[in-house]
């Protein structure tokens, strides 16, 4: 081993010419003990290159030899050679006491390639040959999780609880059960879940996904409390922003709501989203100024956002500035194709407007999307009547009556056009 310990010896010391001479040494004159000594070392230091050398130069000598061809596979799939990493894992035997881990890293390889069945199939072999070894059922349980096939993953998961596994790979098995379960909308499941892994080790992510699960749930005051620990911990984790807000609105805490919102802009002024949301707690606060100046921000980061955009024509027709909903649907009719709710915009801001050919001209573009829409029908009817269209008032107020045959008022309408 003398060479070998050296070699390393000499990394240690940032010796690097120092450590070639050595491995030279070693792959010549070394022995067998001490090649496999030195390439497992140099595998956790990450010099693959030299790694990979003496695993050759020993699988020339035993070619047949399961650990050195699932540790020369392990080097392959560190250097992105999953093809050739494949290849190797078929030369074992399924004699070999190897065999069951070489079908365990096949299986990370082709869940790594997207070829899921191939990887279940590996795993439920090696399951067969080794129906206790909890390795392959946290395996089975990522692959199904992965998935989506959240039952399967709960009985794996679960398993591996039962072996007396809390973590396994630096995962929490709490954490991935309560995931699961949350995953599957049993959220009273996973809470339970969530308050282990958080009783077990606080970590960022659990409390998020705790606080998801209890929103989700409908326990908002607990989604708020678990939501505010992940901003204290780390306020540039961006997406319980808009969760905490959400928390606070159904809570009716709305001043709280649009402070956690603006609290988020600061660190994510790209979220059209969070803006947005904004905007709406702040019309729901009365306060107009704030509620236009969120709105219009989620806007200028998309131009096509048709939500945002007939929101905030919502609250410029009740401030009767009729030129500002044009400018609105002229951005998104830039940008989307022609949506039916702002035609109808356009046709209600043109008559605003006194803009009446213009506004009849849309109107009656409308009408093709809305002859079943009451409300349309009644505004359009109207606005036919002021304008002496008496004949086509008269066809929209008929359609509306037969959606409304009981209304006498309407019936008399249509009758006093008629005269």
């Amino acid at each position: 081993m003398l060479y070998a310990q050296q070699m390393i010896q000499s990394l240690q010391n940032g010796e690097i010419q120092e450590a070639q001479k050595h491995y030279k040494k070693v792959k010549s004159l070394g022995t067998d003990d001490e090649k496999f000594y030195l390439a497992e070392e140099l595998f956790h230091l990450g010099f693959l290159d030299e790694t990979k050398e003496l695993y050759e130069s020993l699988l020339e000598k035993f070619p047949s030899e399961g650990e050195l061809i699932v540790q020369y596979a392990e080097v392959l799939v560190e250097m992105d050679l999953e093809e050739d990493a494949i290849e190797t894992l078929s030369k074992i035997g399924e004699s070999d006491p190897e065999f069951p881990r070489a079908l365990l890293l096949q299986a990370d390889l082709y869940q790594m390639q997207g070829l899921y069945e191939v990887s279940e199939q590996k795993l439920l072999k090696a399951k067969k040959l080794l129906p206790t070894e909890t390795v392959i059922d946290f395996a089975l349980a990522e692959l199904y999780m992965e998935l989506g096939r959240f039952l399967e993953a709960i009985r794996s998961y679960t398993s591996v609880l039962e072996d007396g596994q809390k973590n396994m790979a630096g995962v929490s098995i709490y954490h991935r059960l309560a995931e699961a379960h949350s995953a599957g909308g049993a959220f009273e499941k996973a809470l339970e879940f969530y308050e282990k892994a958080e009783e077990e080790h606080l970590e960022i992510n659990t409390l998020f996904g705790y606080g998801f699960t209890a929103f989700q749930a409908g326990h908002y005051l607990t989604a708020i409390e678990k939501l505010k620990s992940v901003k204290e911990l780390d306020s540039d984790y961006t997406s319980v922003y808009l969760l905490l807000a959400k928390a606070y609105e159904r809570e009716e805490m709305l001043k709280e709501s649009l402070h956690t919102v603006l609290e988020g802009i600061k660190y994510d002024e790209y979220n059209k989203e969070l803006s947005f949301y904004g905007g709406k707690i702040a019309l729901k606060l009365n306060d107009e100024t704030q509620a236009e100046s969120l709105i219009r921000a989620a806007i200028a980061l998309d131009p096509a956002y048709l939500e945002a955009a007939l929101t905030l024509n919502k609250l410029l027709f009740t401030q009767e500035r009729f030129q500002d909903v044009l400018e609105i649907t002229e951005i998104l009719n830039n940008e989307i194709e022609e949506d039916p709710q702002l035609i109808w915009d356009t046709a209600k801001a043109y008559m605003g407007l006194e803009k009446y050919d213009q506004s009849l001209k849309q109107y009656r573009l409308a009408y093709n999307f809305f002859k079943t829409n009451e409300t349309f029908l009644d505004e359009y009817g109207n606005f036919l009547t002021e304008e002496g269209l008496r004949e086509e008032a008269i066809q929209v107020f008929e359609r509306l009556l037969d959606m409304n045959p009981a209304d006498d008022e309407l019936l008399l309408r249509i009758e006093r056009l008629k005269e």
